[in-house]
């Protein structure tokens, strides 16, 4: 019987409120923009925020986690962000260590419609406006900082999105095998066991798992799996990993293979997302 991957154990637990408050946004200062230099491992317990809250990564790669209701699993490299609707409960988990720049938007602030959780692709422009606006309070005019505040603002509206969350069961109602196969295959995408494979090691039947997956995920595992492996290869190929490494990485035993299926799935190759728009 295969060994099922452990989480680190060593992992940094932080309360993420700590400190909060003189980011707090409000209608006069909707955009706070927040940096902490971040170690790998570090973990944000499940919290929520009465704003919006953008979270991105000059360096590094973060996993966030969220609900809105339902709950769903983004990898985050620098060349994307996740959109936090107000009031979501969310948890990151810190992959590789990251230059974290947390925007804490106020609510009226938000565009029209954005009540859910999306990944958002990080123009240059975007970025250097982010980097800007987390200048020093004394070197930042209030006139300045609205200007780029609505720059922000409108940058996010303009936003591409991209379908890179993975769903995921819940972690009180739904069914706890299940939910120990997904994190299992999330933390080891290039295992190339069936679902049949999987399921034994949950002590369940394939046929069991795969009504699971249609009936808390609305999805089939094949399905479910292509999502997994497209979040963990785009972190990998924004830092310029070879192809056929990432490949390898994601359980593809060749890259014609893998670059077929992203290919599909993104509308764009891999080499596409390397090392582009300053990744």
């Amino acid at each position: 019987m295969r060994r099922r991957p452990t989480q680190p154990q060593n992992s940094t637990v932080l309360v993420s409120a700590d400190g909060i408050g003189a980011f707090v946004p409000s209608r006069q200062r909707p955009v706070r923009v927040r940096t902490r230099n971040m170690p790998a491992d570090t973990h944000f317990e499940p919290h929520r925020h009465a704003w919006a809250q953008l979270a991105y990564c000059a360096t590094g790669i973060v996993q966030v986690t969220a609900s809105t209701p339902e709950e769903v699993t983004y990898i985050v490299p620098p060349s994307r962000a996740v959109w936090i609707a107000p009031g979501a409960l969310h948890t990151i988990n810190v992959l590789e260590a990251a230059e974290f720049r947390t925007l804490y938007i106020d609510a009226s602030a938000r565009p029209a419609g954005w009540d859910s959780c999306r990944v958002l692709v990080v123009s240059p422009l975007l970025r250097e406006v982010i980097h800007a606006l987390d200048s020093p309070r004394e070197t930042l005019s209030v006139a300045r900082e609205q200007r780029l505040a609505g720059l922000v603002l409108d940058e996010l509206t303009r936003a591409d999105t991209q379908a890179l969350g993975v769903p995921m069961p819940n972690a009180q109602t739904g069914d706890k095998r299940l939910r120990a196969l997904c994190e299992a295959v999330l933390r080891a995408p290039s295992e190339r066991a069936t679902l049949a494979g999987w399921a034994a090691d949950m002590g369940a039947s394939e046929r069991t798992m795969a009504r699971l997956f249609r009936e808390e995920l609305g999805t089939s595992y094949q399905q479910w799996r292509q999502q997994a492996i497209l979040a963990h290869a785009l972190p990998l190929l924004a830092r310029g990993t070879p192809v056929s490494q990432v490949a390898a990485a994601s359980g593809y035993a060749s890259d014609s293979a893998f670059s077929a299926m992203f290919k599909a799935a993104m509308g764009q190759s891999p080499s596409h997302f390397q090392n582009k728009n300053g990744l």
